[in-house]
């Protein structure tokens, strides 16, 4: 049977169902999937349990004979068998009948594993070693004769107690093999997150032998997750940078509307219990703004941290509400200066303003216009 990493979307089925909590002899922790809110739909008597428990291991009447490898055999019921399984009633109806018994034949899964899986079909029962045991084996038994309860049991199971490096390539090209799709999304995802040490096993090997279109897939999975990795760590960089600047040109607009203590405005009267400034980009922009007014080099190209704050102060210009009224430097002169600007330049410009305000959408903070 050959498998395929072609979906694109892999769907993740809801969580398995709670298998028919047992109240009899066998073993059951707390911790497993038999806690449910189904339970008092799955939830049996135990003297029922009992009584179907006691017709599998007697055999009472039993007209079906199940062989295994080794020689095994077990006795069924053909009406159990077929109410449990439409694969098995299907099968019994073509079989022929030989001594008032019929024969069915299942190969390639160690004896006790059929056994384990025949009593679930009387009683929903089952040993939790056992079922760890044979989780594989059973997980191929309930796939090929459509026991979907049992199949969602072992899924959960493999997921919490058997998937680990070294078995993770054999459960996820087993889950493919039995159409699990939520077994082999998180065993694939498993496999990305620890790639390394899953590549030295033995599974892996074996699959670059017997699968290497598979392997292929896999590691252009891999290539692909590494990318969307560095493209989201890039978005998140540049989300910060934005908001940078989202809060550089709010800073832009205090330092020149209110003023701090020690830039000015020089006509402004500040009061003895004035609150301290909590923009956090305050005092780079300070800084920024004295050394822009006694520089030198104030030319294009001149001095980096000039070409810097004209930067600022251009960007101010394209956010700001009222060029007009407002106090920010050279706000309504390069308004004007737009006009007369490359188209090409211009639309660079419109973009990282977009962007801007984007990132800081969420918060719904609008710039604000200034008045002398």
């Amino acid at each position: 049977m050959e498998t395929s990493l072609t979906s694109k979307h892999i769907a993740v089925p809801p969580p398995p169902p709670s298998p028919r909590p047992c109240v009899t002899w066998l073993h059951r922790k707390t911790s497993g999937p038999c806690r449910s809110q189904n339970r008092e739909f799955c939830c049996a008597s135990a003297a029922g349990n009992d009584a179907m428990d006691r017709l599998f291991d007697e055999g009472y009447r039993a007209d079906v004979l199940i062989h295994t490898d080794q020689g095994g055999l077990i006795y069924a019921h053909a009406n159990i068998l077929g109410v449990a399984s439409p694969v098995f009633r299907s099968i019994l109806k073509q079989s022929k009948t030989r001594n008032r018994k019929r024969s069915i034949l299942i190969r390639g899964v160690p004896p006790e594993a059929v056994q384990v899986f025949i009593r679930y079909l009387y009683s929903s029962c089952y040993e939790e070693d056992k079922l760890l045991e044979h989780a594989l084996h059973l997980l191929v038994l309930s796939h090929s004769y459509v026991i979907p309860h049992l199949k969602q049991l072992c899924e959960w199971w493999i997921e919490q107690r058997l998937l680990n490096t070294e078995s993770a390539i054999d459960i996820f090209q087993l889950a493919m093999l039995c159409d699990a799709p939520r077994l082999s999304f998180i065993s694939h995802r498993f496999i990305l997150r620890n790639f390394k040490p899953v590549s030295v096993t033995d599974g892996w090997k074996a699959m670059k032998e017997s699968h290497p279109v598979l392997e292929n897939e896999i590691l252009h999975s891999i290539v692909a997750e590494e990318f969307n990795r560095k493209d989201r760590i890039r978005k998140l960089n540049e989300r910060k940078m934005y908001e940078q600047l989202y809060e550089a040109m709010e800073t832009v607009v205090h330092i020149f509307r209110d003023g701090c203590r020690t830039i000015g405005p020089h006509h402004k009267v500040w009061r003895e219990d004035q609150s301290p400034c909590h923009y956090v980009a305050c005092k780079g922009l300070e800084a920024l703004v004295r050394h822009f007014a006694g520089c030198k080099k104030r030319v294009a190209g001149g001095c980096i941290h000039c070409k810097r704050m004209w930067q600022v102060l251009e960007l101010h210009s394209r956010l700001c509400a009222d060029s007009d009224n407002c106090g920010v430097p050279l706000c309504r002169k390069f308004k004007q200066k737009r006009r007369r600007e490359n188209k090409k330049d211009d639309i660079k410009w419109r973009i990282l303003v977009r962007k801007i305000v984007r990132s800081k959408s969420i918060s719904g903070a609008p710039f604000f216009s200034m008045e002398n």
